[in-house]
């Protein structure tokens, strides 16, 4: 399915995209708000400004993918393969991000506020002027992250492990 077909059919009503392939696709300002993405392949994909509010995005890989100011609050993003991706001015608060691969993910001025980053690995990823208060990043692998103006007020760092690899009490 292309990504104007996969508009036509949520404009139309379908709700359900599971194992959809993207890969490439420009969904630059698209829509799709509680819509199912379950393993749907957005590698590479544009979703700038993309509202994706309350979207199951559990195992969706979006490596490389442009995620710059998309609307991901309250998203479904377990498991989901983020590595390389450009997150930054994203909204993901309340967004449930448990084991997915953050790798070398930009999250400049992102707005992690409330997420569950519960074991996700944000390894190397980038994280200047970015909110994650109240995020629960218990055990989460922050080795190499560069952090820069980050808002951790009220969050959950048990376990986690910190940028020079020290482990969090």
């Amino acid at each position: 399915m292309n990504a104007l077909e996969l508009v036509k059919r949520y404009i139309a009503g379908q709700r359900d995209f599971s194992q959809t392939f993207l890969k490439g696709a420009n969904l630059s300002e698209v829509c799709l708000t509680q819509a199912n993405l379950r393993e749907s392949d957005f590698t590479g994909a544009d979703l700038s400004w993309a509202i994706l509010h309350r979207t199951d995005l559990t195992c969706a890989d979006f490596t490389e993918a442009n995620l710059n100011a998309a609307n991901l609050i309250a998203a479904m993003l377990s498991m989901a393969v983020l590595i390389r991706a450009d997150l930054s001015r994203a909204n993901l608060s309340r967004a449930i991000l448990y084991q997915s691969n953050l790798q070398d993910a930009n999250f400049t001025r992102s707005n992690l506020s409330w997420a569950s980053l519960v074991e996700a690995d944000l390894s190397r990823a980038v994280l200047l002027k970015t909110d994650l208060t109240g995020a629960n990043l218990t055990r989460a692998n922050l080795k190499e992250a560069l952090m820069f103006k980050v808002n951790l007020t009220g969050a959950i760092l048990t376990g986690a492990i910190m940028p020079d690899g020290t482990i969090h009490d």
